[in-house]
C-alpha cells in the first residue's frame, strides 16, 4: 500500500470513528437516561419555571390587595388619666366605612385581580409554548444529526465502492481522493449536527430544571406537525381581558379619589369614672364622631395621578387590542405558509431520496460520474434538513396561533 493510499485510509478510519464517538456521546448510556414526553417537559417547566413564579406571585400580590380592600379598621382603646373630675377616661374610637367609599375600593381590587389571572392564565400558556418549542427543537436537532450520520455512512460506502474500482482498473485516483474528501466534509457535518442535537437536549433539561451538565433524558415523542386549528375563537384575548380589567381598575380608583374629598368620620363611644370628691358617682357615658373637614387639602393631586393612570390604562388597552389582532393574523400567515412549505418539503423528501440511490446504483454500473454521485447526496441531505426545519417550524407556528388567540368568555370573568 502506498503513501497516499495509507494516508487516505487513516483519514477514512478517522472520520469514521469521529463520527461513531459522537453517535455514543448523543445516545448515551440508556440505562442512565429517563425517557420524556413533550408532555412531561411541559409539566416540568410548568412546576419550576421562573417565569411562573413571577405571575403566581403577582397572582398572589392581587388577592391580598382585594383582602386588605374588603376588610374594616379595628377599633382604637383609648385610655387617659387627669387630675380633673372624673379622672379615668375610656374610649373607643371605630372608623366608619361609606358605603361608597367600600364599593370604589373593593371595585378597584376585585379589577386588579381579575387583570392578575388573566395574566397568569397566559404565562402558563406561554410557559408551555416554550416548553413545547424547546422540545420540537432538541427532536429536530437530533433528527438532523440521524440524517447527517446516514449520509457519512452512504459517504464510506461511496469511498469502498470508488477503490474498488479503482482497483480493478475501471476508475480513477481521483475520483478516489474525491470520495475522500467528500467523506471528510460530511463526517464533519455529522459530528457538528450531534453536537447540536446534544446542545439542544442539555437545554431542555436546564429548562425541565434537571442537571445540564451530562445526557440524563431521552426524547420519546416524534417529530409530527401537530393537529390542526380550528377557526378563531370567540371572544376576548387574555392579554386584552387583563387590559380591560386594567382600565377598570383605573376607573374605580379614580371614582375613589375623587370621593375622598370628604373621607370617612370615625365614631368614638367610652366612660368615665372616679370622682374624689362624690359629686359624680358611677359611670359616665361619653359619645362622639369625628368628621375630616377638607381646608387645606382637596386631594386635588392624588386625584390628577388617579386620573393619568386611568388615561394610560385607556391607551394600553387600545394599543393591546391592535397588537393582539396584529399579531393573530400575522400568526395565522405564518402558520399558512410554514403548513405550504412543509406539504413541498414532503413531496421532495421522496425524489432526493430516490435520486441518491438511483445514481449510486448508476456509479456502480459505470453509468454516471462519481461526482454526480456525490451531488445527489448532498441535494438529499440538504432537503431532509430542510423537511425537518419545515416540520419544525409548521408546529411552532401553530403553538404560536394557539398562544395568540386564546381567549377568555364573557360569562367567566
Amino acid at each position: 500500500m502506498n503513501f497516499p493510499t495509507m494516508e487516505m485510509e487513516r483519514m477514512r478510519l478517522g472520520t469514521i470513528a469521529a463520527a461513531g464517538a459522537l453517535l455514543i456521546a448523543t445516545a448515551g448510556t440508556a440505562r442512565a437516561q429517563r425517557a420524556v414526553t413533550r408532555a412531561d417537559v411541559v409539566a416540568s417547566a410548568l412546576a419550576r419555571g421562573p417565569r411562573i413564579v413571577f405571575a403566581r406571585a403577582d397572582s398572589t400580590a392581587a388577592h391580598a390587595g382585594l383582602s386588605i380592600a374588603s376588610q374594616f379598621e379595628n377599633p382604637i382603646l383609648g385610655l387617659s388619666y387627669s387630675k380633673s373630675v372624673p379622672q379615668q377616661h375610656f374610649s373607643i374610637d371605630v372608623p366608619l366605612d361609606y358605603p361608597w367609599l367600600r364599593k370604589a375600593r373593593v371595585g378597584a381590587a376585585a379589577a386588579g385581580l381579575g387583570a392578575a389571572r388573566f395574566r397568569f392564565e397566559f404565562e402558563r400558556a406561554a410557559v408551555s409554548f416554550e416548553a413545547d418549542t424547546a422540545y420540537t427543537h432538541a427532536l429536530a436537532e437530533t433528527k438532523r444529526a440521524e440524517f447527517s450520520r446516514r449520509t457519512a455512512r452512504d459517504a464510506d460506502s461511496v469511498l469502498t465502492l470508488a477503490r474498488l474500482r479503482r482497483d480493478a482498473g475501471d476508475g480513477s485516483e481521483l475520483d478516489l481522493q474525491l470520495a475522500s474528501v467528500s467523506l471528510g466534509q460530511l463526517a464533519n457535518a455529522a459530528s457538528r449536527d450531534s453536537l447540536d442535537a446534544v446542545a439542544a437536549v442539555l437545554s431542555l433539561q436546564a429548562l425541565m430544571g434537571v442537571p445540564s451538565d451530562s445526557l440524563s433524558i431521552v426524547l420519546a415523542d416524534t417529530l409530527e406537525a401537530g393537529s390542526a386549528l380550528s377557526a378563531a375563537p370567540a371572544g376576548t384575548q387574555l392579554l386584552v381581558a387583563a387590559a380591560e380589567e386594567d382600565l377598570r381598575q383605573a376607573d374605580q380608583a379614580l371614582t375613589l379619589e375623587k370621593r375622598l374629598l370628604f373621607a370617612a368620620p370615625s365614631l368614638s363611644v367610652g366612660w368615665e369614672q372616679r370622682d374624689p370628691t362624690g359629686a359624680e358617682p358611677g359611670t359616665l357615658p361619653t359619645v362622639g364622631i369625628a368628621l375630616p373637614l377638607p381646608l387645606f387639602n382637596q386631594n386635588r393631586g392624588t386625584i390628577l395621578l388617579a386620573q393619568s393612570q386611568r388615561d394610560r390604562a385607556e391607551a394600553a388597552l387600545s394599543l393591546a387590542r391592535l397588537e393582539g389582532a396584529q399579531q393573530a393574523a400575522r400568526a395565522r400567515r405564518e402558520l399558512a405558509l410554514a403548513r405550504d412549505r412543509l406539504a413541498r418539503s414532503e413531496r421532495l423528501v421522496a425524489s432526493a431520496n430516490s435520486v441518491a440511490q438511483l445514481s449510486l446504483l448508476a456509479y456502480r454500473e459505470g453509468a454516471f460520474a462519481l461526482s454526480s454521485v456525490i451531488e445527489a447526496q448532498r441535494i438529499a441531505r440538504e432537503t431532509l434538513s430542510q423537511y425537518v426545519d419545515d416540520l419544525a417550524a409548521a408546529r411552532n407556528a401553530a403553538g404560536i396561533v394557539r398562544l395568540l388567540t386564546l381567549t377568555v368568555h364573557r360569562n367567566d370573568q
